[in-house]
């Protein structure tokens, strides 16, 4: 308890915020810790932690209330099923918060929201989950693949049968695993007047750890810091967050000093600044986004990064703008999407997805890349990216893309390591996977317009 603020609480509210009221996770956490910021480090990083593993486990630890209650989480109330899921992540996963405490603090807060008479509920079926979840019986996977998949890795059964359909069962189960492994942060250290070596010296000197992460010399992983906005590097903009599979959009695309790029989702900016960058200052990146939120954020990270030759604009992707026909001699189009490769850094995606909604990007994939095709010079490149898993989305939207505008595919081997090379990336794409390739999971292709 701190303030009259308790941390159980706390947790309560905000997964009620995510799976009730539709918040995204990371947006939902930042925002109640940053309500409290008079918590201690050691508690901001309890509801965290609870907080993601409950949202990332939650059909696993759905099987386990189901096997011991007798109704169904489904039946529950909303705050009676946030409390006993957020116990049982603790109960399975925390070995550090004994048994009793976790029991009786659900049992006290489910009486602290006003349900007095399920106090015997909640405290049977926790009391029943600590003494007997590790003699629980899964699904077999002999018997029920997909179940036993579903269940062991907290992934909903129609995403698995597509992934087993379209990858097979090892790449699916590398996939399922990978999403559910903590991840350190990725940054990019700018390259353009900074030197890789001082970022990295000036952060180990505050502490932080510091990795390569794979296929780029300036990607780094980064752990073991309380605050990315303490440290000297992001402050004065020599780092960037970024994925690496985000990074190599900008080694595809390739500019060339003068040229005048066009980003149409571009919010943060991440592939917008590594243009911007990649050009050393001269050219112009005309960064793109729907709303003037998305704008601002792309416009923090510009002001942070002093880039010169990064501008920020409202435009929405969809509508066509006049003023951009045949101007840009490279358009990156990184297209809204079903968010598939980031489940590991927004679990709450798995939980979301519908093929009624995937059929509704791809058509609003199309829409976008309709009208970035008509912006891109003749012989200019067009770079169509998205962060996700589906072949709907890349592979069946690029043939769609070629065989509807004047564009041809092009080899992106010169632009990628050796270990990334194949019969795709000779073609002009590059399907990357979470746990297979060391990165998110990542969909890019090359066009050159004829």
């Amino acid at each position: 308890m701190t303030n009259g603020i308790n941390t159980r609480e706390m947790i309560l509210e905000i997964l009620l915020q995510i799976n009730e009221e539709g918040e995204h996770s990371h947006i939902a956490i930042r925002n109640a810790l940053s309500k409290y910021q008079f918590l201690p480090k050691q508690e901001r990083a309890f509801v965290t932690r609870v907080c993601e593993g409950t949202l990332e486990y939650r059909i696993y630890i759905d099987y386990i209330i189901n096997s011991f209650s007798k109704i169904t989480v489904d039946k529950m109330k909303p705050p009676i099923r946030e409390i006993l899921r957020s116990a049982v992540y603790q109960l399975k996963f925390m070995d550090r918060v004994p048994d009793s405490a976790v029991c009786n603090e659900a049992v006290k807060l489910a009486q602290k929201k006003g349900f007095y008479n399920l106090k015997p509920f909640v405290n049977g079926v926790l009391r029943t989950v600590a003494r007997q979840m590790d003699e629980l019986e899964y699904p077999s996977r002999e018997k029920n693949l997909v179940r036993h998949l579903s269940v062991r890795y907290s992934m909903p059964e129609p995403l698995v049968l597509r992934w087993l359909n379209v990858y097979g069962e090892e790449i699916t189960e590398k996939m399922l695993a990978d999403f559910l492994e903590e991840k350190s942060l990725t940054v990019r250290c700018r390259t353009y007047l900074n030197s890789v070596e001082e970022t990295c010296e000036s952060l180990r000197s505050q502490g932080v750890t510091v990795e390569d992460a794979p296929y780029l010399p300036y990607a780094k992983k980064i752990s073991d810091f309380n605050h990315i906005l303490a440290l000297d590097a992001f402050i004065q903009g020599k780092i960037m967050v970024q994925d690496v599979s985000s990074m190599l959009v900008a080694e595809i695309a390739s500019p060339s000093k003068g040229d005048y790029v066009i980003d149409l989702c571009a919010a943060p900016g991440g592939k917008s600044l590594h243009m911007g960058d990649k050009m050393e200052g001269f050219g112009t990146v005309d960064a793109r986004d729907v709303s003037q939120y998305k704008v601002d954020l792309i416009e923090e990270n510009i002001h942070r990064a002093g880039a010169i030759n990064v501008q920020a604009k409202v435009k929405d992707a969809t509508v066509f703008d006049v003023d951009s026909e045949c101007q840009a001699d490279i358009v990156l189009a990184d297209v809204p999407c079903s968010g598939y490769g980031v489940i590991g850094k927004k679990p709450e995606i798995k939980y979301r997805s519908t093929a009624q909604k995937q059929e509704e990007l791809v058509i609003l994939q199309r829409n976008i890349l309709d009208k970035a095709a008509e912006y891109v010079k003749p012989r200019g490149v067009l770079i169509f990216s998205t962060c996700t898993i589906a072949k709907e989305e890349n592979e069946e939207n690029m043939m769609w893309f070629m065989n509807n505008h004047p564009f041809k595919l092009e080899s992106i081997d010169e632009y990628i390591p050796d270990e990334l090379k194949s019969e795709t990336t000779a073609l002009g794409y590059l399907q990357l996977l979470p746990g297979v390739h060391g990165t998110d999971g990542f969909f890019i292709a090359r066009f050159r317009r004829k």
